[in-house]
């Protein structure tokens, strides 16, 4: 037999070559691995369960090895009362009750959970076959990856049916021997290149001599045997103690320590008839004093010593149909010479010289291997050696990250699948078919009270914890201009105005003259003064503040605020900064535009900024940096608004390649994700792909329309503010009708469920901007743009 070969997917010797196949190839390659959000469902310990030891080492080796783990336990329970779970497990339903499973599904659906992996196994699911776990996959929305442990070579017809469902419904599915991998492709027709091959995993346990462990037990100066695992009739330990007085006749010091509770099904029906049979027949055979039983169910750190003290692992099964056997693998993985019955996971495991094999049912042979072993120490630690260094591919740290790629291939697959649908289309491509919707201000109101606008949100709810900054609300006081300038805002946004400006106010520190950006909740800063950014941003709404309000109370109070800080800008470090302090210097310039002081400082700015450009643009990356982060178009806006002629050019062509590069090839936009960005030379990431990307992509290609009178650039700006309505990756919106709120971003699989600022605010202001273009293109002609028309709530 050859040894068994680890596989994750069809392609994972390309993985990197797979990177630059094409758009929707490579977007799922940068997908990072280890996904943080695992929810496991199985068995768990305490249950005494082969399966629920397996989901307990998965999870918690997922849990050490996975960087910032947040996986949980879904446990499905044999009795209705359950079991004293330790804290991981956050839910568990009973069984046989069919209507817990769809309970269970929904529970998972309400986490942020980005990937189920289940474990497989008949018995302790509930139904014909255990066909109830298929109400519960039938109802997530997550991808799942599914362990088969047994895999049937002769399925009846309900185990085919479910087996093959459940891979139907899962991304990925695993198993842990070639054998059973060649069952899963040929008897239950599962696509070769779904299963991944990841070996059953082990604890990592030093190469140790055996007496080291032995005076454990009080067997110091013994030849030690060793059979561990829910003791029930198929294991065959009858014929071990059969085999046992050829051995003691010429080994007296020989103790076969039989390791294990007895099944609870068992126990239950049976009592300890079948451990009471076992030791009748070690006195009549006269081996009593050899055998010793142990009728426990140990935890990790005890089973380690038993397997530490043994001297020869058996694995006497009566049955080949075994695809897998967790205590072969942790007995194998740990140095042990194992002696075993041909079953379907030892032949495969123990070829090669790795462990010897005898046949069903022959204590003889199981003597005569026994007796050649004790006899021949260099033989039997050769294949110690031999079994442990293969082991090293099985130990948890090395398993659990091919789980983890296996999980984030079923995420990436599921973005492949949903690429490959047509994205959602409203009204086509052309603008002229797009009728732009009511514009609600609901969640605005939501999210603001009497300090300012809360910055983040769970779901639809302000998150109150996280307290409020000058950058929102900057962006809120824009908002609020720029509405009540083109007629659509009324007295509840005026005085919502009136707090954002207060705030902005209070963020002020006269000794930085710039100004703060977080506060918390209690209405404490938490910082002296914030980002060259968050700065530059509230001069964007100062001076919007004084380009577009009618109070001259609100423009006098804005004109004193921006002469003090205006001038720190200039010494600021950061593109963005300069940007958003143009955009304000533009909109100041609307009521003055003969300032001296705002020229001059515009045109250092410009410069700043066309000095960014020549050190870092060449032909096939025309850019002012070498790396594309967030609130990218808003470089190449304040050039095209800046009325240079030869720096309008530059603005126009750098923000066609920027949409160029954020067009997907079915023509949607698909902006650079924030979960790595794009570095030039580098791969780029896709997600998480965010609200305020897509809003300030809109408003430089309305400023292109204002300076071009292109109307291409109006067709552009109505395509990328598609993608809040659903014309995205996902074919998913992201504007929420039911709260007039903008979800947080575009993951790999589904959208941010939280309504925060940024991201409300970026979808109102695009959406106001269209409004205000759309109001400009038609004054000519009888329009009926009020607050009744098209703003509802």
């Amino acid at each position: 037999m050859k040894t068994p070969t680890i596989r994750i997917g069809a392609a994972s010797e390309n993985r990197t070559t797979a990177r630059q196949l094409d758009h929707h190839e490579s977007d799922a390659a940068l997908w990072k691995h280890n996904p943080k959000n695992v929810a496991f469902i199985g068995d768990y310990l305490p249950r005494q369960c082969g399966i629920a030891t397996f989901t307990s080492d998965l999870y918690k080796s997922y849990d050490t090895f996975i960087t910032d783990s947040n996986a949980l336990v879904v446990s499905v329970n044999d009795t209705p009362d359950g079991y004293d779970y330790p804290s991981e497990v956050r839910y568990d339903f009973y069984q046989h009750d069919q209507e817990a499973y769809r309970k269970a599904a929904e529970f998972l659906n309400s986490k942020d959970t980005d990937v189920v992996c289940l474990q497989h196994e008949y018995g302790i699911y509930g139904g014909p076959a255990g066909s109830y776990i298929l109400t519960l996959l039938r109802n997530l929305t997550m991808p799942i990856v599914t362990t088969f442990h047994t895999i049937l070579k002769t399925p009846n017809e309900d185990q085919l049916l479910v087996l093959k469902s459940i891979a139907d419904l899962s991304s990925r599915v695993i198993c842990m021997s070639e054998k059973g991998r060649d069952f899963l492709i040929n008897i239950y027709e599962i696509p070769e290149d779904k299963i991944d091959l990841i070996p059953h995993g082990i604890p990592d346990m030093p190469f140790v001599d055996p007496h080291f462990y032995k005076d454990k037990f009080g067997m110091e100066g013994k030849q030690t045997l060793l059979t561990f695992g829910l003791l029930s009739p198929n294991k065959g330990i009858e014929n071990v103690i059969k085999a046992l007085p050829r051995i003691v006749e010429q080994f007296p010091n020989v103790v076969y320590m039989v390791l294990g509770a007895t099944h609870p099904h068992l126990l239950k029906h049976e009592g300890e008839a079948y451990r009471d049979s076992l030791k009748k027949l070690a006195a009549d055979c006269g081996v009593r004093d050899n055998v010793r039983f142990y009728n426990q169910f140990v935890e990790l750190d005890d089973l380690l010593e038993y397997l530490g003290s043994a001297d020869i692992y058996i694995t006497p099964y009566m049955n080949p149909a075994q695809i897998t056997s967790g205590t072969l693998s942790y007995a194998f993985g740990c140095g042990k010479a194992v002696v075993s019955t041909p079953y379907w996971h030892a032949e495969e495991l123990l070829a090669d010289g790795r462990g010897v094999l005898v046949p069903f049912g022959d204590s003889e042979a199981v003597a005569d291997q026994i007796i050649n072993l004790l006899v021949d120490e260099p033989v039997r630690h050769a294949m110690r050696k031999r079994a442990y260094m293969m082991g090293r591919e099985m130990i948890w740290e090395h398993v659990i990250q091919l789980y983890a790629d296996s999980f984030a291939q079923a995420r990436q697959e599921r973005m492949s699948t949903i690429n490959n649908q047509s994205p959602y289309v409203m009204g086509g491509h052309g603008s002229a078919a797009f009728k732009l919707p009511a514009l609600r201000l609901d969640h605005l109101f939501r999210l603001t009270d009497s300090t300012g606008i809360v910055q983040h949100a769970r779901h639809h709810l302000p998150f109150y914890e996280e307290g409020y900054c000058a950058d929102d609300n900057a962006r809120a006081l824009i908002l609020a201009l720029v509405l009540q300038e083109t007629g659509l805002g009324d007295r509840k946004l005026a005085q919502a105005a009136d707090n954002y400006c207060a705030f902005i106010n209070h963020a002020y520190t006269e000794e930085h003259r710039r100004f703060r950006n977080f506060m918390s909740y209690d209405r404490r800063w938490l910082e002296e003064f914030g980002s060259d950014d968050s700065t530059g941003r509230t001069l964007w709404a100062l001076g919007t503040c004084i380009g577009r309000a009618t109070d001259r109370n609100t423009v006098t109070w804005a004109m004193g605020l921006l002469e003090k800080v205006l001038p720190s800008v200039v010494h600021m470090s950061s593109p963005r900064s300069w940007a958003f302090a143009l955009l304000g210097i533009y909109e100041y310039q609307k009521k003055f535009n003969d300032d001296r002081l705002a020229k001059n400082i515009q045109r250092q700015l410009l410069d700043k900024l066309m000095f960014c450009y020549t050190e870092s643009a060449t032909e096939d990356w025309p850019w002012f940096e070498t790396i594309l982060s967030y609130d990218n178009a808003v470089l190449a806006h304040v050039l095209i608004r800046s009325g240079d002629e030869r720096l309008v050019q530059i603005g126009l062509n750098s923000l066609r390649w920027l949409i160029k590069l954020q067009t997907a090839e079915r023509g949607h936009f698909q902006p650079i994700g924030s979960d790595g960005f794009y570095r030039k030379g580098q791969p780029r990431a896709y997600f998480d792909q965010q609200p305020l990307e897509a809003q300030s992509t809109v408003s430089a290609c309305l400023a292109a329309l204002e300076m071009t009178g292109d109307m291409e650039w109006h067709r552009i700006a109505i395509r990328v503010f598609k993608w809040f309505t659903g014309l995205n990756d996902l074919g998913l919106p992201l504007y929420d009708q039911q709260t007039g709120g903008c979800r947080d971003g575009l993951h790999i699989d589904r959208v941010n469920k939280n309504q925060g600022a940024e991201s409300t605010l970026s979808y109102l202001l695009a959406l106001a901007e269209l409004y205000n273009t759309q109001k400009q293109r038609t004054e000519t002609k009888p329009v009926n743009v009020t607050l009744s028309t098209l703003v509802e709530g």
